[in-house]
């Protein structure tokens, strides 16, 4: 019975001017390159974009406090969704017909039309959408539509949230009646990261 010959052996006798390499492990390293393109770009996140990353400064554990310096609740804010998404779980100290306020806010960047989004539900039964948002010196800005109010009258929120360092946090929310001419202030938190 003949012995088996192995590839590199029949590739000899059937080219006769082969060579085998002398180094196998330029092509290996060749091999494990060009395979590794596709993977390595199918891990990239569809968000990773720096533009993705501007609202990061509001994420960690918080204590909310009013500008008279008592206490307005906890906000955890945290990044999910691949990093695409930052929700945000509020939770008031004050009650509201005997259950304590709770709410969501889920926060992304809007790629097709440039800008940040808010939409914010609660336990209330409150739903308030900030369409418009932005992001300019360190602070980022969300304004509702001119929205019609169940009195017959129109309003538009605006929320501020300025980066004061790793540690502070200002969220100055306010409102317009008259299409953004005059605004009023509707709140002033400070955010304490907790410890």
């Amino acid at each position: 019975m003949p012995a088996k010959k192995n590839r590199l052996q029949i590739r000899v006798q059937l080219f006769p001017g082969y060579q085998p390499p002398t180094s196998m492990k330029k092509y290996l390293l060749f091999a494990v390159i060009f395979f590794s393109i596709p993977t390595l770009m199918a891990q990239q996140k569809p968000c990773s974009e720096p533009v993705y990353r501007q609202f990061d400064f509001w994420l960690g554990e918080w204590e909310v406090f009013n500008t008279n310096g008592s206490k307005a609740g906890d906000s955890k804010i945290l990044i999910m969704l691949d990093s695409c998404v930052i929700r945000e779980e509020w939770t008031s100290t004050t009650l509201q017909q005997g259950v304590r306020y709770a709410g969501r806010s889920y926060n992304t960047y809007n790629k097709a039309k440039k800008t940040w989004q808010q939409y914010w539900v609660d336990n209330a039964g409150g739903v308030t959408e900030f369409c418009n948002g932005h992001f300019e010196n360190n602070k980022m800005i969300l304004e509702t539509d001119n929205t019609k109010q169940p009195d017959g009258t129109y309003k538009i929120q605006k929320m501020t949230f300025y980066g004061l360092g790793p540690d502070k946090v200002r969220q100055w929310g306010e409102s317009s009646t008259d299409g953004g001419k005059t605004w009023n202030t509707d709140f002033d938190l400070a955010y304490r990261k907790k410890k």
